[in-house]
């Protein structure tokens, strides 16, 4: 703020959102994140946000019950799903958790929260999963684990887990599936947003993620042994040979 930027961006973090926001009232901010903006107090309304925030808000929360759908049918001998959240976003991980806790009801399963800050989180959240035979993983949808994809990834295939992410970026790097919003096309949506607000425009309303993708990783598949049912290959936008 002091030096007087043009506009500030803060993507895939409410919390830098709300850091920024709680700075200025005059510098436009743009961001993107899957946490309810209106829930969460960044904006008055998703079509006449107000003050100075907009951006795209991703539908991650909408999501857990497809995932675990998925994860449900691939694996249906798998009554209990694990779910790792980070904590430090607590909004985000409160919601996620109670949407996959009413998704697990509707499906009969049962889920276990494993929340996780770090890599040392990570590690030791895999080793309890595998210890309590727990059948599957849903990562949720968070800056954490994308920065730390290639290590869930890993984990879920030395421990033989299925597992389902958010981004596509995640089954590229060996995860095994992935359901969720294509992040480089929100990243081009957050770009427009940034030239129209440096052209001079205010209070542009926030605008929902519109461009989903499934993926499957089948070599990651082959080295768990999992057979992908027919019906999740016909409607993956991508498999990985």
């Amino acid at each position: 703020m002091r030096r007087q930027v043009a506009v500030i961006v803060t993507p895939g973090s409410s919390a830098a959102t709300h850091a920024a926001k709680a700075v200025t009232t005059t510098i436009p901010i743009v961001y993107y994140s899957g946490v309810d903006p209106v829930k969460s107090g960044l904006i008055a309304s998703l079509n006449r946000p107000g003050g100075n925030v907009t951006g795209i808000y991703l539908l991650a929360v909408d999501f857990v019950a497809k995932r675990l759908g998925i994860l449900h049918e691939l694996v249906p001998a798998a009554t209990t799903i694990a779910v790792l959240v980070n904590p430090a976003s607590a909004l985000a991980a409160e919601l996620i958790t109670k949407e996959a806790q009413v998704a697990a009801r509707s499906l009969g399963l049962e889920i276990k929260v494993f929340p996780t800050r770090n890599s040392r989180d990570i590690d030791a959240a895999f080793i309890d999963i595998a210890h309590q035979r727990i059948g599957a993983v849903l990562v949720a949808a968070d800056v954490l684990f994308t920065s730390r994809r290639v290590q869930l990834a890993t984990l879920a295939t030395r421990f033989a887990i299925p597992a389902i992410f958010p981004i596509r970026e995640c089954a590229e790097v060996g995860g095994l599936m992935s359901y969720g919003e294509n992040i480089a096309d929100v990243w081009r949506r957050v770009g427009v947003y940034v030239g129209r607000v440096l052209k001079g425009e205010k209070n542009l309303p926030v605008e929902q993620t519109a461009k989903f993708e499934f993926v499957i990783n089948l070599q990651t598949a082959r080295a768990l042994d999992l057979a992908i049912p027919p019906r999740l290959l016909a409607i993956a936008d991508e498999v990985i040979e």
